[in-house]
């Protein structure tokens, strides 16, 4: 596995335009909007990919029988020099990926729920779900729910009262990339941020949504309103909304379908360790 160096990301485009799931957050990279890492098999000529983005999300495809490179991915997957402080994870759209992983790692594989993230030598395995938006769905949905909640264009304090996981910090450069770049609603509760829907990715006419509710405020309404509006503004603008998730995030994947989107393609999941 060798560092691709920003300038030679352009090797990377027509490969990555191959796959066929949700790949944003990869391209996101190669098209430099965000810091992040490319890892092939010969930078000259690069056959095999290991996309890394700094939320610690990882696409790997290409050739599969660069022995070389299998050799130093295993040795990164299981985190042999301890290079990893943080868990990753990783899409392997491609069956012959799958494959090697399975007869490589297959004895370390673990479903999520018997593991509950833990630390150790395993590797859970879980399911990742792309939704495709189905515009009329939405707008019947919207038509039945009245949205009773104070939703506002996320501004800069409210970027800085957001608090979680999946929120606009981890998914651009700064701050000031975001609002030059990116667009986020937000509901509030008291004048405090309950929930914040927000682009996690843009491309071309694709807006890849994020969003992240504050625990007193879940399960509340406050995650359907903040999303409504991006989807509306979506809409108006003439962006294709996108959403993916863990089948097993239960509130994603019932918030996605009740905005809306169907779920068309799932694929492995994997964590990895550190």
């Amino acid at each position: 596995m060798i560092l691709l160096q920003k300038q030679d990301y352009h090797k990377v485009t027509e490969h990555l335009r191959q796959i066929t799931v949700n790949h944003l957050f990869a391209r996101f990279i190669i098209e430099q909007k965000v810091d992040g890492k490319v890892f092939v098999d010969n930078p000259e000529n690069p056959t095999t990919f290991y996309i890394l983005h700094p939320y610690s999300m990882s696409l790997l495809f290409g050739n599969v029988d660069n022995i070389e490179f299998n050799s130093a991915l295993v040795a990164y997957l299981l985190n042999t020099d301890k290079h990893r402080q943080t868990f990753e994870w990783l899409q392997a759209p491609e069956k012959k990926w799958q494959a090697f992983l399975s007869d490589t790692f297959g004895d370390r594989f673990v479903a999520v729920e018997e593991n509950r993230g833990a630390v150790n030598d395993k590797i859970e395995i879980t399911t990742r779900v792309n939704f495709k938006f189905n515009k009329e769905k939405f707008e019947a949905i919207s038509a039945m729910i009245t949205v009773d909640k104070q939703v506002v264009r996320t501004d800069t304090a409210h970027y800085d009262a957001i608090r979680g996981a999946v929120i606009p910090e981890n998914f651009w450069n700064n701050r000031d990339d975001f609002f030059e770049n990116g667009v986020g609603f937000t509901s509030l509760s008291d004048n405090e941020v309950a929930s914040t829907a927000f682009s996690s990715f843009i491309f071309d006419d694709t807006l890849e949504i994020g969003i992240e509710t504050a625990q007193p405020h879940k399960g509340k309404g406050y995650a359907f309103a903040a999303c409504s509006a991006l989807i509306n503004y979506c809409i108006e603008n003439n962006y294709e909304p996108a959403w993916s998730c863990k089948k097993d995030n239960i509130g994603s994947y019932r918030l996605a379908c009740r905005l809306g989107f169907e779920p068309t393609f799932t694929l492995p999941f994997y964590r990895l360790n550190y």
